[in-house]
């Protein structure tokens, strides 16, 4: 969904060339442009300065380099120039100095005085380039939208402003420094690492991250529009009412005036104007910034949901600048009595995972994959759609505004973290300063806030600050016109309809924990952990569950390796442990699921940075082409589709010819009722026969049901899969899977 500043183009399968002369602009007209009566033009026009640019580092903050020796792409990360810079993204915080030595990674002699530090003898970053005259027009805006670590903008030589945020956009009045007759050289600075910005400035904080990684990583714009200025648009749907809330804030930058606001709905693939325009006489005196709210009517609308994403786009026009705004009429809210999620007014059970994009920039592997349209539609769409997964949580870091896009388009739902993590020496929160808090993360919130896919704000992770609760999401709340619920990490939630996140990680205690560590036949006998006080009260989601990752390799990262030490031994091949992740994490996210207890889902992580001291990892093979690894794809498909199965039991042995009662839960996501047959066999695979049982099942829309057969186990001695089938009849997905591994005694059972 585009802010209230211009769509960026299409997305729809159209990638944008990889890079642009360096004097080449490329205008996009966002809006309609015509022809006034003086010949100048009406409406926005955009100047889209992606592509090739120049790049040189330095250490003083205004001493702009005499020369470029490097180029680089923008959007993109300043690690992927050409020639290289040495020790590019190198900088150690003072909270990782400190998980590293608590882990032993580092000894514990290891100091750091410090909040941080590099081996860099740079601090800046100075990237630069042309581009051509332009359309004289009364107003011209630089938009950066998202670089770190802070942005400084020179235009034909002119300082034009400063933006410290490094997760939001920075927006520059350019209009008296543009040559617009001729040629520009733009110069943009950006820190060449954390230690280049003051030590109170907020710039996240991830205590087991290792490199920081520099870039300008969303897209630059240069907005040209006549009088008066169009500087924002946020749209709200209103279900019930069949309207949308239209806030638009307005700035005159001449004399007094009354314009007339024009606002047009229309549909986003085919530009079918749907109701009426909405005209409004709005008085403005010189130099007056206002905000004028009222609603348009959306007959008949569409709703977006997963299944069908619709979008629509609001056009604005003020007479001299005018943007399209894409929106989807949704609304996602929690039942404060069920506790689970509803979309649009029905119950819906998220499923998915959490995604650290900002990790995985320091991936050697990252290059430029993140802006390439190609890879991303298949992070975010192919994938998603066939592991069943419909929600994630885009966390410690926020994605490039192509990203929300296609999410939007793919009907993805997003929980949208803010990036504080502060959980660790030396408590970062405490230096920060509450009032850029603030303004940082109402800056996050409107860059964002008319994506239909973006449907909870989370101002935390894993986070105990009082400020959170008591000021920061109370200040920023009313701000969001379409109400999202708010996550606020680990503590309480301000609001009765906020949910609050749960990491019931089982297999944590091989860390921190004493024996009889953690195995999965505890979840036969294990009950759900006790909710108290406030959490009575709230819908819980869990977006971080099983402590069982592996580097991409096979290998333990410094936080599983006494899990697999444990469970499989030291000598444990990369394909055993690979297999035991995937035969676990699915039979968790079984459990999880089957519970009813928590309104989503979502295990972590789905894209991360796969490095020598990593704690963390994703599940792919091969991240460049996005191939999971099989073992995972093939448990996790299962696991997470909407017809959820999960079998009772964990029990590793069981004697020959033993019968018993098993207990099989299904839980229906859907809002259809889910009808079919139920089948739990003995498979041993080889020449021997297959023994299984049958019965039909029924279950409720978004409701669960359990299902108990009786089966005997196998005369003969070996290893085999228990394994359930739940059909569901006429679901091209049929079935859904659910496997134990057991291995058969050579003494039967007694009758």
């Amino acid at each position: 969904m585009f802010r209230s500043s211009p769509n960026p183009g299409p997305t729809n399968g159209q990638k944008p060339p990889a890079s642009v002369a360096l004097t080449a602009v490329m205008i996009l007209l966002m809006s309609p442009v015509v022809a006034r009566a003086d010949g100048r033009l009406a409406g926005r026009s955009v100047v889209r300065l992606d592509g090739a640019w120049s790049v040189e580092e330095g250490v003083a903050p205004d001493a702009v380099p005499a020369s470029f020796g490097h180029t680089v792409a923008v959007p993109g990360l300043t690690n992927q120039a050409h020639p290289v810079f040495p020790d590019v993204d190198q900088y150690e915080t003072h909270e990782y100095v400190y998980t590293m030595k608590r882990y032993g990674v580092l000894p514990p002699s290891e100091t750091l005085a410090g909040l941080g530090r590099t081996h860099q003898t740079r601090n800046y970053f100075w990237y630069s380039r042309t581009f051509g005259p332009q359309p004289r027009r009364d107003h011209a805006t630089l938009v950066v939208h998202k670089a770190q670590f802070g942005t400084a903008v020179w235009l034909n030589g002119k300082k034009v402003g400063e933006h410290l945020g490094c997760f939001t956009a920075g927006r520059f009045d350019v209009t008296t420094a543009l040559n617009w007759g001729g040629e520009n050289r733009l110069v943009i600075r950006i820190g060449a690492h954390p230690g280049a910005l003051p030590d109170q400035a907020f710039w996240g904080s991830d205590g087991e991250k290792g490199p920081w990684t520099p870039g300008i990583y969303d897209r630059v714009e240069l907005l040209l529009a006549d009088n008066p200025e169009v500087e924002s648009v946020q749209v709200a749907p209103r279900i019930a009412t069949g309207e949308v809330v239209v806030q638009t804030r307005i700035r005159n930058h001449a004399d007094a005036r009354t314009i007339d606001l024009v606002q047009q709905i229309k549909t986003w693939k085919d530009g079918k104007a749907i109701g009426k325009p909405v005209h409004q006489q709005v008085q403005l005196a010189a130099g007056e910034e206002k905000t004028v709210t009222g609603s348009v009517p959306v007959p008949d609308a569409v709703l977006w949901e997963p299944d069908n994403p619709f979008l629509y786009v609001l056009e604005t026009a003020s007479g001299g600048d005018s943007c399209d705004t894409r929106f989807g009429m949704r609304e996602l809210r929690f039942d404060p009595t069920t506790r689970m999620a509803m979309l649009n007014g029905k119950v819906y059970p998220l499923r998915g995972a959490s995604l650290t994009l900002h990790r995985f920039f320091g991936d050697p592997k990252c290059g430029g994959l993140p802006w390439d349209e190609a890879w991303v539609r298949r992070l975010l769409v192919e994938i998603p759609r066939h592991m069943h997964w419909n929600a994630f949580r885009f966390c410690i870091g926020p994605v490039p505004q192509q990203w929300l896009d296609i999410a939007d388009e793919a009907g993805l739902l997003i929980q949208y973290e803010f990036p504080i993590w502060s959980d660790r020496e030396p408590m970062r929160h405490k230096l920060w300063r509450e009032d850029d808090i603030v303004r940082q993360l109402r800056e996050f919130m409107s860059d964002s806030w008319n994506h239909p896919c973006v449907v909870i704000w989370d101002a935390s992770n894993e986070t105990h600050w009082d400020f959170l609760r008591k000021t920061l999401v109370p200040a920023v709340r009313n701000l969001d016109l379409s109400s999202r619920p708010w996550e606020n990490g680990y503590e309480q939630p301000d609001a009765p309809g906020d949910p609050y996140e749960d990491h019931p990680y089982r297999f944590i205690d091989h860390v921190f924990g004493k024996p009889p560590y953690f195995r999965m036949a505890d979840l036969e006998k294990s009950s759900l952990p006790k909710r108290e006080g406030w959490q009575t009260r709230h819908a819980a989601i869990i977006n971080e569950y099983d402590w069982l990752w592996l580097h991409r390799d096979g290998t333990p990262t410094i936080l599983t390796k006494k899990v697999y030490d444990d469970v499989l031994g030291p000598d444990a091949t990369p394909g055993q442990r690979r297999a035991f992740y995937a035969y676990s994490l699915a039979g968790l996210t079984e459990f999880w699921r089957t519970q009813r207890q928590h309104a989503g889902v979502l295990y972590l992580a789905y894209l991360d940075g796969d490095l020598p001291h990593a704690f963390t990892c994703d599940n792919f093979r091969d991240v460049a082409r996005l191939q999971l690894d099989p073992a995972f794809e093939d448990y996790l498909e299962q696991a997470f589709k909407p017809l959820g199965a999960y079998l009772h039991f964990w029990t590793p042995e069981l004697a020959a010819g033993t019968r018993r009662a098993y207990r099989v839960t299904l839980v229906n996501d859907t809002q259809e009722t889910a009808t079919g047959r139920l089948v739990l066999a003995w498979e041993p695979g080889h020449d021997r026969p297959v023994v299984q049982a049958e019965t039909r099942f029924e279950v409720a829309p978004v409701g669960q049901s359990n299902r108990v057969l009786e089966l005997t186990s196998p005369s003969e001695a070996g290893k085999y899969l228990l394994v359930a089938r739940a059909f569901w009849d006429g679901k091209p997905w049929s079935p859904t899977i659910s496997r134990r591994e057991v291995r058969i005694g050579t003494v039967k059972a007694r009758p």
